[in-house]
């Protein structure tokens, strides 16, 4: 038997003659795409993590806020391309000399849309109290994962909200078409300085 076309053809009782009981229906069976083994879903992944290292140590705090939405926006789409919504969102700072700080906040429902992330990020960075604090890199991390279909969706009356949603839709469409940098918020434009 050189192809799995020949043994498929090969009667199952002949199959079974050469290669004994078990196994020769088992290969028979395979052959004829027959497969009892029952499939398993693969595990989702437990988190998400994006990062920005800067090229000098940054005091700008506009810089800063810039670097952190576009960590939101990555992490976002990152989350939606996987079918997954974060429930918790840790942010971690390094600072010049090494020291880290990290604080995590758990979000109301689980969400992977950018304004739903981009909040809380935020409230993170302010707890920071970033005044003087040099800093040489950003993670944001989305934990707790879950799968899309499992996320409760209420039912909303705020029309500028489903517009972001319907944006962030079209924006998703043209980042698989172009290239994730083709469609972003302004202010990531800025350069650290």
């Amino acid at each position: 038997m050189h192809c799995v076309g020949l043994l498929a053809a090969m009667p199952p009782a002949t199959v079974q003659r050469v290669l004994g009981g078990r196994a020769g229906r088992q290969v028979a069976g395979r052959a004829r795409g027959i497969d009892p083994r029952p499939v398993a879903p693969r595990a989702l992944s437990a988190s998400a993590s994006v990062s920005r290292t800067f090229p000098r140590h940054t005091l700008d705090g506009a810089a800063v806020r810039a670097a952190l939405l576009d960590l939101v926006v990555t992490l976002a789409l990152q989350l939606r391309r996987r079918d997954q919504a974060a429930r918790g969102l840790p942010l971690t700072l390094g600072f010049a000399g090494g020291t880290t700080w990290e604080k995590t906040r758990q979000l109301p429902e689980a969400s992977a849309h950018d304004d739903d992330l981009r909040m809380p990020a935020y409230r993170l960075i302010d707890a920071a109290g970033l005044q003087r604090g040099r800093l040489t890199g950003i993670t944001l991390k989305g934990e707790d994962l879950v799968a899309v279909g499992e996320v409760a969706e209420q039912i909303s009356f705020d029309g500028a909200r489903e517009a972001r949603l319907v944006a962030e839709e079209v924006s998703d469409r043209i980042r698989a078409k172009f290239g994730p940098g083709a469609i972003r918020p302004a202010t990531t434009l800025l350069r650290v300085s």
